[in-house]
């Protein structure tokens, strides 16, 4: 099976909270992050990013994808601290942090029914919070996960 058939299943097996004129893979990309489900969610939006990356709206779901991917750092460094390949994490997870907000701050402060300030904001309070601590903390609380609204 195709990454894009197995996507699109994806997309269809996810509950839908309201109907939208939204691309479905946009409104998958947040159930899938809210649930934690951090690769997932950039799998999602990185289909319909591929769709068409010449245009402008493109950046925006880059940006997504970099936040997602972030959090895919934090999620697998807290789970294997110790693990050869997940210990390194953090330093990666900040530059996606910064990343991201580099390419949501021309959206702030609203776009597509996101508070993207709210995003770069987060961005920013993680990627500097992973540097006061020499990339050694990890300040992603799995029994708190940061959760992205649409309004």
């Amino acid at each position: 099976m195709k990454k894009s058939q197995r996507i699109a299943r994806l997309v269809a097996s996810l509950p839908v909270e309201h109907q939208s004129a939204l691309d479905a893979r946009y409104l998958g990309y947040f159930t899938c992050f809210n649930a934690g489900q951090y690769y997932e969610a950039h799998d999602v939006l990185e289909d319909l990013w591929l769709q068409d990356r010449s245009n402008p709206e493109s950046a925006f779901y880059k940006a997504l994808i970099q936040f997602a991917g972030a959090f895919v750092h934090l999620k697998k460094q807290r789970e294997r601290p110790h693990h050869p390949k997940d210990r390194d994490r953090l330093a990666p997870a900040a530059r996606l942090f910064k990343l991201a907000r580099k390419h949501l701050q021309p959206f702030t402060p609203h776009h597509r029914h996101l508070a993207v300030a709210q995003v770069c904001q987060l961005c920013d309070r993680l990627s500097e919070a992973i540097a006061a601590s020499n990339f050694r903390e990890n300040p992603w609380n799995p029994a708190q996960p940061p959760q992205l609204a649409l309004d």
